[in-house]
């Protein structure tokens, strides 16, 4: 198989020198060529014909948000990846990129004081994301970090749900903005998520999504008691459990060991819902990396919930919900317009609401009960 062709755009010669040899280390990637602003990029693009951009948000002349608007005309279907820094305006420039069509972001090695903790950050936080936007990742080459239990067979008794949890990565910011905005907002239930994502980035993420939401969205913190039609999302380098408060439920937040090398976790999330709310629990997977949620899926429908995923052809990258697939653990699977829909009629239904028969969004896979 050809090498990844792979354009770095910075205006950095360091960072250019940095990611040119460290991802030209790697026999699966070719760095073709380097810019130094988007004005210089957008002329070697179809010189070079990269299958993937680096792209740098603050630059001279042409810096990386108008320089994206101009890929994303001109070549929408080429990966871009964000090259951004652990800061505030930094986080915030890759959230207004992911809205404008970027397909993932890398935040860059800051503060390491060693060329080889900042070659070592690439090549466990960059390198796998290129792989996977090129389709070198494919299912089968992202174990599962633990062992699947043995599927049971299961009752479907169609319990009330009264939680709603939600987890997702690559792809996910722009996945939950097609989402959450589209819950009403006399929704019945708390919704819990989480984005993998860095400090401040959530934060702001879910800022943005309040701003265009009908429900409050926020950052989750530690003791905050749950309540109907609300939506949290984990704070990054924190684990977040739902933990039973009396009649209720609370948040947890922790910085315990990291699963499936993330922290905040879906299945942690997913592991503590099933044990703080048993059956009532509407588990969904969407678009991400990796083999997250699995594990905690098996554990939501061990307890009698149930889960639903993203489809295939609506994810960025299939790999968290095509995992969750593969190992039969989805009761369905729905376009990513049609999520916010099929969320709101199984919370409705299963509380004894009268849905009308058309508002039911379309199922694309549908599971046999397990």
């Amino acid at each position: 198989m050809a090498p990844i062709r792979i354009l770095v755009v910075d205006d950095s010669v360091v960072i250019r020198r940095l990611l040119s040899d460290t991802l030209s280390g790697d026999p699966a990637l070719e760095v073709v060529g380097t810019a130094s602003d988007g004005r210089i990029a957008l002329a070697k693009i179809p010189l070079l014909k990269p299958d993937l951009i680096t792209l740098d948000i603050e630059m001279p002349v042409m810096d990386g948000l108008e320089t994206l608007a101009a890929v994303r005309k001109l070549y929408p279907k080429l990966p871009v990846i964000m090259f951004s820094t652990l800061t505030e305006r930094g986080a915030a420039a890759t959230l207004d990129a992911l809205s404008l069509g970027a397909s993932d972001y890398s935040t860059k090695p800051s503060h390491t004081g060693s060329p080889a903790v900042a070659l070592e950050h690439i090549r466990i936080e960059l390198i796998p994301k290129i792989k996977a936007l090129c389709g070198i990742a494919s299912l089968n080459l992202l174990p599962v970090q633990g062992t699947l239990p043995s599927l049971k067979v299961r009752v479907r008794s169609n319990p009330r749900i009264e939680i709603v949890a939600i987890g997702t990565s690559t792809g996910g910011p722009a996945a939950l903005a097609e989402v959450l905005p589209r819950i009403p907002n006399d929704f019945p239930v708390p919704i819990v998520v989480v984005q993998h994502m860095p400090p401040i980035f959530t934060r702001l993420l879910a800022e943005r999504l309040a701003s265009r939401s009908a429900i409050p969205v926020e950052e989750g913190r530690s003791g905050v008691v749950l309540s109907p039609g609300h939506a949290w999302i984990a704070p990054g380098n924190f684990h977040m459990k739902v933990i039973r408060a009396g009649t209720g439920w609370c948040l947890n937040l922790n910085q315990g060991s990291k699963e499936n090398s993330c922290r905040p976790a879906v299945d942690v999330l997913f592991r503590s819902v099933a044990v703080a709310c048993g059956a009532n629990v509407l588990g969904v997977v969407m678009t991400g990396m990796g083999s997250d949620g699995v594990l905690g899926a098996q554990d939501i429908r061990d307890a009698g919930g149930e889960v639903i995923i993203q489809d295939e052809a609506s994810s960025i990258i299939w790999g968290m919900p095509g995992l969750v697939h593969a190992s039969g653990l989805a009761d369905a699977a729905y376009p990513l317009d049609c999520l916010a829909a099929e969320i709101t009629h199984r919370v409705l239904q299963s509380r004894g609401h009268r849905v009308p028969p058309d508002s039911k969004s379309y199922a694309t896979v549908e599971r046999p009960s397990k």
